[in-house]
């Protein structure tokens, strides 16, 4: 397992502009859309003054050091042209280039091959009960060969992830930094643990800080990396709803625990299920409504179809973030190939076409 150059340079640069994306953080819509766009109209959008120099760090960047910083930090990578990358993620419209592991890298196909997992988010301040609550889930779920994903975070996360080693093992954790880094510090016995028996990941490279515009970007990879993202415990304003908002806008389920009303909490969870979550009150629940009254299926894989040149050409335009007919077409050089190309992908449903008329990879 190897990620590529060229998605390497993408996540150095990703990582090299992030204090430029600090200063967008309160808008996620606009970090997620910069996210999206290729490294050369990301370094136009936040480069700014700096735009020149970066340019040149990016053209003269030698690929083969970083690898060995990278693992010298303990870090393996995998790149979205790997078979080993996660399928679910590649149904995101800027999906990460490269995660960066920390854990042998076999557990990649381990635990989250065939989508076999859920996501359990909530409040960091959280409740005795709601605190028991997750851990329980997370026990349950992985002694049922489900993968247990969550952010380390303190309270639920972290709840959820030892509950899910107690019983095996089969947890993954999403950071806001380099993977290598236990974040929050108080985490550090939890972070190796993880390390030496589950998965540590994030999409920025070792030696990366945490950024605050990163924690709402890495709930995206929480959202769809999993088949379900279950909220035990949050407020009206927590960061778990969005976890949970990236979900729903992919299609995939979203199931919340209800709480006491006048609980502060509980706000969060209990507007999900006013809104239409499904309800969860412990394990079976979860199994039920994310992969049906038999149990954990694993999905039929659907045979990779055979594309022509003018197919590739713009299912990899798009993939590097060129996302209207028009940019598409000036990028691929031939209008009409082009325009026929992506109807066809939409047909073979490789590319979906938006509300407004812009195009991502599914």
């Amino acid at each position: 397992m190897k990620a590529c150059d060229r998605c390497l340079r993408r996540s150095w640069l990703v990582a090299r502009l992030a204090g430029h994306l600090e200063l967008i953080r309160g808008d996620r819509p606009a970090v997620r859309g910069v996210l999206a766009l290729s490294n050369r109209r990301l370094l136009a959008a936040l480069g700014g003054a700096e735009q020149q120099p970066i340019a040149k760090q990016l053209d003269q960047l030698d690929i083969a050091e970083q690898r060995r910083r990278w693992s010298a930090a303990g870090a393996t990578s995998v790149c979205r042209h790997d078979p080993s990358y996660p399928v679910g993620l590649l149904e995101l419209p800027d999906p990460p280039a490269a995660l960066h592991i920390c854990g042998a890298p076999e557990r990649i196909d381990q635990l989250l091959a065939g989508q076999a997992a859920v996501a359990i988010v909530g409040s960091r301040r959280a409740s005795a009960d709601g605190l028991a609550l997750a851990a329980e889930l997370g026990r349950q779920l992985s002694l049922c060969a489900v993968t247990v994903v969550s952010g380390m975070a303190l309270g639920i996360d972290g709840a959820a992830h030892s509950g899910a080693l107690a019983a095996g093992g089969r947890t993954v954790a999403v950071l806001a930094c380099g993977p290598e880094r236990p974040y929050p510090a108080r985490r550090r016995r939890l972070h190796t643990e993880l390390c030496q028996r589950a998965l540590v990941l994030s999409e920025l490279p070792p030696g990366t800080a945490p950024w605050r515009w990163a924690f709402p970007a890495r709930n995206r990879i929480i959202a769809a990396l999993a088949r379900m993202t279950v909220v035990v415990e949050a407020a009206e304003r927590s960061g778990s709803l969005i976890t949970a908002e990236i979900a729903a806008d992919l299609g995939r389920s979203v199931g919340a625990v209800p709480g006491w009303p006048a609980a502060w909490h509980s706000g969060g969870a209990n507007a999900l299920l006013r809104d239409g979550a499904h309800i969860i009150r412990d394990a079976r629940d979860v199994l039920d409504d994310a992969f049906g009254v038999s149990g954990v299926h694993k999905p039929a894989q659907r045979p990779v179809p055979q594309l022509t040149g003018p197919q590739q050409a713009v299912l990899a335009a798009v993939t590097d973030g060129y996302s209207t007919a028009a940019s598409i077409t000036e990028r691929c050089g031939e209008p009409g190939a082009a325009m026929a190309a992506l109807s066809e992908l939409e047909l073979l449903a490789l590319l979906k076409r938006c509300a407004d008329g812009s195009y991502r990879v599914r």
